[in-house]
């Protein structure tokens, strides 16, 4: 066949710089944009960013109510603006200057000087609150004011550079004496001395070896006359197992004592701390912070957006001027700023406006979640939520990954809403959530000397029209972390 030239017309996706930012900045969470904005604005002279919310940075709000046929921008997957589009410079343009930004000015001596009055207090560093003490300090602060030999104390100090983050001494002292160089002349006998000397530190319980030794030193640290001491320390140094089983009346026999009896004992056993290292840790505890607020108006649930969530960016007022008045081509750079710091505008406006659409839509669909709870949770899918907004699958999926919504029910993922579904007797489908909150309140409210089984659980949900198998009760009570009906059961 002789080869041929031919010319026809096809339409394409083109992935451009701006639309890869765009689906980059819509898959981050609230955290991760605060972050990426941080470095941006520390690369970008055009571009800055005030501390705090409010309205006077973009308007969110008012972008998410646009028409519908402004609302196909959104979608960063089938649709994109053209390449050589910017948003207006207008956009979250701020010059007015905080009350509290002092104001600068240039002395005689050409060395700037502040204008505020001179009787104002001098600004002095902020003292700063001390770092609590590691483990590792607490306990070798305890060390230098013990009057034991020195060369006990630096074998001691060996023991407690081998403690985990529980407080636990795991390593065996014959393993750790090999590792020993032998020039130290350090035998076995002087690290079962020197654990002896670590177990005596605060906090009790410290340089155990397992759970059951922690708790039995705590109970011979606590003072003698402390009631039902005794019958802890018998209960967990021999039948510590028959308690983690939760077989009552076994230990009711071995201890001859009455129901009054053992709940005391379990109390007392339970106000041990089974991990006394942990209170150590330095550990930052994570914070989230809710992209949407859910709140009732005038009988209708309705999401809005966090202002606290959505950073203030502005145009360097200084830096636009210079080049509106000298722009030239030395200034080529400065322009090139100038229209990434309005696409990085535009994209984080294109973000939150997308997630406040999706999230009114969730809320449109669940409402009777929010006046009732899991309980009346409906099934949703992705595909429902893409549909009605005319968007992709995909970016309803980056909207709901790792963007939370705040309710007077508790703080919930997007993702939260969407799931599985089981078929009910008259045709209807329930949701798995759902299906999870009733598992959650027949457990509660069963009889703790007659619990439910997987299977009586799955009877009575079949009993009001719910049909589900016994492996998947199980499945979603092993979900919920909630023991099975042998550990539930006490005397």
């Amino acid at each position: 066949m002789k080869p041929s030239l031919q010319l026809k017309t096809s339409q394409h996706l083109t992935l451009t710089p701006q639309l890869q930012e765009s689906i980059r900045l819509l898959q981050l969470s609230t955290v991760e944009l605060s972050h990426e904005i941080e470095r941006l604005v520390q690369e970008n002279p055009l571009l800055e960013l005030e501390d705090g919310g409010g309205s006077d940075g973009i308007d969110y709000q008012g972008a998410a109510l646009e028409s519908r046929a402004e609302t196909h921008s959104t979608d960063f997957v089938e649709n994109a603006d053209e390449p050589g589009a910017s948003p207006n410079l207008e956009i979250g343009l701020d010059t007015k200057k905080t009350p509290d930004e002092p104001d600068w000015g240039l002395a005689d001596d050409g060395a700037f000087r502040n204008m505020r009055d001179d009787n104002d207090e001098r600004d002095f560093p902020q003292q700063q609150a001390a770092e609590p003490a590691s483990l590792r300090e607490y306990l070798n602060t305890q060390l230098s004011l013990s009057q034991i030999p020195e060369r006990d104390k630096k074998i001691v100090g060996l023991l407690i550079d081998s403690l985990n983050d529980d407080g636990y001494l795991v390593q065996d002292l014959e393993e750790l004496v090999d590792l020993l160089p032998p020039e130290l002349e350090i035998d076995i006998d002087d690290l079962h001395i020197a654990r002896e000397l670590l177990q005596h530190l605060d906090p009790p319980g410290i340089g155990a070896r397992n759970l059951r030794e922690c708790l039995v030193m705590q109970l011979h640290a606590l003072p003698e006359y402390t009631p039902y001491r005794e019958q802890a320390l018998l209960l967990v140094s021999n039948h510590l197992e028959i308690l983690a089983s939760r077989d009552f009346c076994t230990i009711k026999k071995l201890l001859h004592c009455d129901d009054d009896c053992l709940r005391s004992i379990r109390n007392l056993i339970t106000s041990l701390d089974p991990r006394p290292g942990m209170a150590f840790s330095s550990a930052v505890a994570g914070y989230i912070i809710p992209d949407v607020i859910v709140t009732k108006i005038d009988g209708f649930w309705v999401a809005s957006l966090n202002p606290e969530a959505m950073p203030r960016l502005k145009i360097n007022r200084l830096y636009a001027d210079i080049l509106k008045r000298f722009g030239d081509d030395s200034s080529r750079r400065l322009v090139g700023q100038l229209h990434e710091a309005k696409w990085l505008i535009k994209n984080v406006l294109q973000r939150f406006s997308t997630i406040l659409k999706v999230s009114s839509a969730v809320v449109e669909r669940q409402q009777q979640f929010f006046e009732h709870g899991a309980v009346a949770m409906r099934p949703m899918v992705l595909r429902e939520i893409a549909d009605t907004l005319d968007l992709h699958e995909s970016t309803i999926s980056r909207v709901t990954t790792q963007k939370f919504m705040r309710t007077p029910r508790g703080i919930f993922e997007l993702k939260y809403f969407f799931g599985s579904h089981v078929a009910t007797d008259n045709g209807g489908v329930c949701s798995a959530t759902a299906i999870r909150a009733l598992i959650r309140q027949l457990i509660n409210s069963e009889n703790q000397r007659k619990p439910l089984s997987d299977s009586q659980l799955a009877e009575v949900l079949g009993q009001q029209g719910i049909m589900v198998a016994r492996r998947t009760v199980a499945k979603y009570r092993e979900s919920m972390q909630i023991p099975p009906v042998t550990l539930r059961k006490s005397c």
